[in-house]
């Protein structure tokens, strides 16, 4: 699985980077700006995106939904990410076009794939 990471924290960033690669899963490429992520999701076509709700002074929602209707018919799955709870942004959250959200200190590339997976399903679902 190959994943783009969005998020202005260059600590997490390596963090994460680090994580995610000893699971099994390839960071084809990381973004601290919205439109650097929107350059490099268009350039790598990752099948997944992480994306900090906070970007500094940009909103992580507004990021997400700008990567899912640049993801043409069938948009690769956005993740939303945090050091908050779930539960400060539950109605974005479930109004927002991504796949799910995973706290910072949960990420794991088991977490990914069963966000992942989950969406795929439902899809299926859908088409029946």
């Amino acid at each position: 699985m190959r994943c783009l990471i969005v998020d202005d924290s260059a600590d997490f960033v390596e963090a994460a980077c680090g994580l995610l690669e000893c699971e099994g899963i390839t960071v084809v490429g990381v973004a601290s700006t919205s439109a650097d992520a929107l350059r490099l999701f268009a350039e790598l076509r990752p099948d997944v995106t992480l994306v900090d709700i906070n970007l500094g002074g940009e909103s992580g929602f507004e990021l997400a939904e700008q990567l899912h209707r640049t993801g043409g018919p069938s948009p690769s799955p956005v993740i939303l990410i945090s050091t908050h709870a779930a539960q400060d942004y539950t109605d974005m959250i479930e109004t927002s076009p991504a796949v799910g959200f995973l706290s910072k200190s949960a990420l794991t590339c088991g977490a990914i794939h069963d966000l992942v997976g989950e969406s795929a399903r439902l899809e299926e679902g859908d088409h029946r």
